[in-house]
């Protein structure tokens, strides 16, 4: 018997159907075993050993791959093709040594790009040992990634209370979002002013720019103020203009390579505003295959933009069947990468059969989406040029003091561009490209005269750079050499979870919690934040799984300097790291008020002086003065108002029924609104809830969540209250002891009758749900392809899950019920069944532990069982 391991079940269930009734195929669900989440787990002083712990969900499947392997004649390795799936392989193994399952079973690792019937068939036929080499890179970035966090996180614990932690590539990733608001914040808006003219010459109207005033030539940014903007068009109405030239020139334009994980994440975030989470959720399951359709693209964790010849030829034959022989090229294309550290080896993400066109295929939603993406780009890449006839025309008055210039440009054969383009990233505005191309130009002769029909003068202002989306900070990432395919989606979601960045209208903006770890790390942790650094890093993790460099010894060069790093800042007092920060952060934090004062004067007392001050809810503005002055306020965001003081203590204005005044406050629990009503013995008080910055408040707001909780109408059943307010865990809707959550803040001020009522019986249903009481479902995702039985979306009280006979498994965190599919909810069901035996099982032994003293007898059994199972 052949035994084959891969990771995901999926996976088994496609290879299982290929291989045929001599081969067990099992799955191991990705990683099995992780260093633990405590100090310890790698001990430099004993170089760099390393303590790995077997996942408490992954025991009962490993048992089941050791007793498979023990009566297995040949255990074939089949993890992904890459240095994680390396080093699956090498732990799967390494843990069924230790359970001695291998005994004289011959253990082979092979690797397909591709799951499809000849890939896998060709791989196993062409077997090999584990690489070494990547497993110990694999080692290197893990114990790299650990003592970075172990060692760092502590300090930043200690001395900047509220930071969450710190990451060998995150914070990184962090800085340069981090340097692009400082960017952006030292950034001087000036003044430009565009002339342009509609024009005819016995033709048709163009519109033309100015190029050329009072004899000299006109940059985009030259026209500064509309004094000189008004003398060029009053010299424009004076002129009598003649067509001097008109130039055309053939451009020829190639098309973009197939796509690595990088370029796929930017053009699902330009094209389908897919986060780069989403964008690899989706390719694996088409990496892994739907129903009985097999993998339908190669390994998509890549960033080599190479193709097989077969694939090259397929797509050849795809596009002269379609778009006929004058698309194809007399010669296929060939690709190189340009980005740094590129392994050259990997191949590009395309479909496995290209003739596998998209309207062929019945996919969900975001996979139908990606994988036309991924068809469209493959078969682009290897189509003809698109050749385009550019047309620029000069026009001047007869003295030549000024010039106007029209362009445009004509498609004279499309080529590749009739399959797909690739997008464009934003650009700054007043900093576009001087020969941008028009529109299309009607029929022009040389020498023909040209009359103004029309004359507009506009001012602009130039804009700084753009904030990084997620497609240009991968981008920019990528460009660095700065951490690898599979590392963007998630160092981007951790940004996120630790609220080191939020996301407005899919742009980063650095919290000041993120602007504080960063500015900490640049001035005591310089080097190991620097791009260059960090880029050479993972230069050297390459140069470890070419078997160029010893990993241990790049471990030693690391360790040796950062831990001294890490001793000399744990020693430092917090007083002189505020000082510090103080200083980095100044501009941000105490700006300029524009009046020649002290930005960093207390607005309160008359001599203290403002500092950053910590305490365990995170970082604040103090007074020096303190306890005699208790002036306090947020650190400073990039929506604070020009003093940086929009978010202290302030008053808003006056309650227009009552007359009382209205504040703003920081508290110890943070910012909140308050207001006295006449004859009352407390103010009333409420906290800003989540999102809200206290910059962003005024009396209007501030006034709504005063007014909470509103009552929303009476239940139809009982003629009794339902209200709406704002409470520890959020905004909810309430009705005779029932509390169901609302989605988002702004729904507690205007949430009507009818959803409220859906929303508590949808609760309520929950929780008859849990004692034994029937519920509907949210969603019928229809019958499993196993058991055959029904398979809903439900509502739980912990939030929604997915339900088929007697399993239930909870939705993943962001998943709506409302887009969850057949295809994602099965990978969760069979994870769910996998783990709960092994609960089940664990429940008895700690029963008759504790029976322990009364049944002697009973206590050996469970105990010698217990033996048994981990030998």
């Amino acid at each position: 018997m052949n035994l084959v391991i891969v990771e995901s079940p999926a996976k088994a269930k496609t290879i299982n159907k290929y291989l045929g009734p001599d081969y067990h195929v099992l799955a191991s669900y990705g990683h099995v075993r992780d260093l633990p989440s405590k100090d310890g787990s790698v001990k430099p002083d004993e170089d760099f050993a390393m303590s790995w712990e077997i996942d408490a969900k992954a025991s009962k499947r490993l048992n089941e791959i050791a007793e498979a392997a023990k009566s297995s004649d040949r255990i074939i390795l089949a993890t992904d093709p890459d240095r994680e799936g390396e080093a699956i392989s090498w732990h799967v193994l390494e843990i069924l040594q230790k359970k001695k399952a291998v005994k004289d079973a011959v253990v082979q690792r092979v690797t397909f790009n591709a799951i499809t019937k000849s890939a896998v068939l060709e791989a196993m036929a062409q077997p090999r040992d584990i690489d070494m080499e990547l497993v110990e890179a694999y080692l290197a970035r893990r114990a790299l990634d650990y003592l970075v966090g172990f060692t760092l996180s502590p300090v930043l614990w200690r001395k900047l209370p509220g930071a969450r932690s710190a990451g060998r590539v995150q914070s990184v990733a962090l800085r340069i979002v981090v340097d692009r608001e400082m960017e952006i914040e030292r950034f001087k808006a000036q003044e430009y002013w565009s002339v342009e003219a509609d024009l005819t010459a016995d033709s048709p109207p163009f519109t033309a720019r100015l190029v050329k005033h009072a004899g000299k030539r006109v940059q985009r940014l030259d026209i500064t103020d509309e004094a000189t903007a008004q003398a060029a068009r009053a010299a424009i109405e004076a002129g009598a203009f003649t067509i001097r030239s008109i130039e055309k020139k053939p451009v020829k334009r190639n098309p973009s390579p197939p796509f690595t994980t990088s370029t796929l994440q930017q053009e699902a975030s330009r094209k389908l505003g897919f986060t780069a989470q989403r964008t690899m959720q989706a390719a694996q399951k088409l990496y892994e295959g739907v129903d009985d359709q097999g993998g339908l693209i190669t390994y998509m964790r890549t960033d080599g933009v190479y193709v097989t010849p077969e694939g090259i030829a397929q797509a050849r034959e795809v596009i002269g069947e379609r778009f006929g022989p004058a698309y194809v090229p007399s010669e296929p294309r060939y690709y190189k990468t340009k980005a740094k550290n590129a392994q050259e080896a990997h191949e590009a993400i395309r479909p496995t059969n290209i003739a596998r066109a998209p309207e062929t295929l019945r996919l969900d939603g975001d996979l139908q989406r990606l994988y036309e993406l991924i068809w469209k780009r493959m078969v682009a890449s290897q189509m003809e040029q698109a050749r385009l006839d550019r047309t620029t025309v000069d026009i001047e008055t007869s003295d030549g003091q000024t010039g106007l210039r029209a362009t445009g440009q004509v498609v004279a054969f499309d080529g590749f561009i009739a399959v797909y383009e690739e997008g464009r990233d934003e650009r700054v505005k007043g900093a576009e490209d001087e020969d941008d191309d028009g529109g299309r130009l009607p029929a022009l002769k040389e020498g023909a005269a040209a009359r103004p029909e029309a004359i507009r003068t506009e001012q602009h202002f130039t804009e700084p750079p753009p904030r990084y989306s997620e497609a240009t900070l991968v981008k920019k990432l990528e460009e660095l050499g700065i951490g690898r395919p599979s590392t963007y989606a998630s160092i981007l979601t951790t940004l996120r979870d630790r609220e080191y960045v939020r996301m407005d209208k899919n742009r980063f903006y650095p919290e000041d919690k993120g602007r504080l770890v960063t500015a900490f790390l640049e001035q005591f942790f310089a080097r190991w934040v620097e791009y260059d650094f960090t880029a050479a890093l993972e230069t050297q993790l390459d140069e470890v799984s070419a078997g160029e460099l010893d990993w241990k010894l790049l471990l030693r060069r690391f360790w040796d300097d950062f831990h001294a790093a890490t001793q000399a800042a744990g020693e430092l007092r917090t007083t002189a790291i505020l000082d510090h920060l103080n200083d980095a952060l100044g501009p941000h934090i105490f700006p300029d008020k524009g009046d020649g004062t002290d930005p960093r004067a207390c607005p309160s007392c008359a001599d203290g002086r403002l500092s950053l001050k910590t305490s365990r809810f995170g970082a604040f503005i103090g007074c020096s003065n303190y306890p005699e002055c208790r002036y306090t306020r947020p650190v400073a965001s990039p929506d604070a108002g020009e003093n940086g003081e929009n978010g202290g203590d302030r008053e808003l204005g006056l309650d227009p029924e009552t007359g009382q005044p209205v504040h703003l406050k920081i508290g110890r629990f943070g910012p909140y609104v308050e207001t006295t009503p006449p004859e009352a013995e407390k103010p009333k008080r409420s906290s800003l809830p989540k999102g809200w910055s206290p910059a962003s408040v005024d009396l209007e707001k501030a006034l709504r969540l005063l007014r909470l909780p509103r009552e929303v109408g009476t239940h139809p059943e009982d003629g009794k209250l339902i209200t709406a307010g704002l409470g520890r865990y959020g905004p909810f809707v309430a009705h005779e002891g029932t509390y169901a959550n609302l989605s988002d803040i702004e729904e507690v001020f205007d949430v009507g009758l009818n959803r409220a009522v859906a929303l508590l019986a949808e609760k309520r249903a929950s929780r008859g749900a849990g004692r034994g009481g029937a519920m509907a479902p949210l969603k019928d995702l229809g019958a499993h392809p196993e058991t055959g039985d029904p398979i809903h979306v439900m509502a739980g009280r912990y939030g929604p899950y997915v339900k088929s006979g007697k399993i239930n498994a909870t939705l993943p965190k962001g998943t709506a019920p409302e887009d969850l599919t057949l295809e994602a909810a099965l990978p969760l069901l069979a994870a769910k069944a996998a783990s709960a035996p092994a609960k089940k099982k664990a429940a008895p032994k700690k029963a008759a532990a504790k029976k322990a003293p009364a049944k002697k007898t009973t206590a050996k059994k469970p105990a010698a069982k217990k033996k048994a199972a981990e030998d």
